[in-house]
């Protein structure tokens, strides 16, 4: 699993499982009405083509504000998103327009430690040793490594 320990270009790739099994499943899934635990298609333009490009994410609702975390780090929905002024999520024929805003590292914590609680059992692996029970300085000290996107019905 490649990583860039560069926090501003960090990145972990997804292994042979989710890239072919378990993404494409949970991707079938939600785009057929059926959401696991809060997963969306997220669908953003492409920052060069314009071209929507999809990924699937979890939706994350706390304290009534959604918000979309990338445990895997900068990756292209997060680039493509920071340069788009919009997106959809979707799930089934259900599709919602949104704005997005990225949240500055120190406004990030509750979010994560949410993130973390709600899906550490899928994304822990990518915390590098992060977990529910980890310090806030822990924590504070790896969020410049995860994106953390606040989204507004548009």
């Amino acid at each position: 699993m490649p990583t860039d320990t560069n926090p501003t270009t960090r990145y972990v790739a997804p292994g042979w499982f989710t890239r072919r099994l378990f993404n494409p499943t949970v991707a079938f899934a939600t785009r057929h009405g059926l959401s696991l635990m809060g997963s969306r298609v997220l669908s953003v333009p492409g920052r060069t083509t314009g071209i929507p490009r999809e990924t699937v994410v979890n939706l994350l609702t706390v304290d009534d504000e959604r918000f979309l975390v990338a445990p895997r780090g900068h990756t292209q929905w997060v680039r493509n998103l920071r340069a788009a002024t919009g997106a959809d999520l979707r799930v089934g024929r259900r599709v919602e327009s949104v704005t997005s805003s990225e949240l500055p590292d120190a406004d990030k914590l509750p979010v994560l430690w949410e993130y973390l609680r709600r899906w550490g059992w899928e994304v822990g692996q990518f915390f590098e040793g992060i977990d529910k029970d980890s310090s806030d300085a822990d924590l504070a000290a790896v969020a410049p490594d995860f994106p953390v996107f606040r989204l507004q019905a548009r």
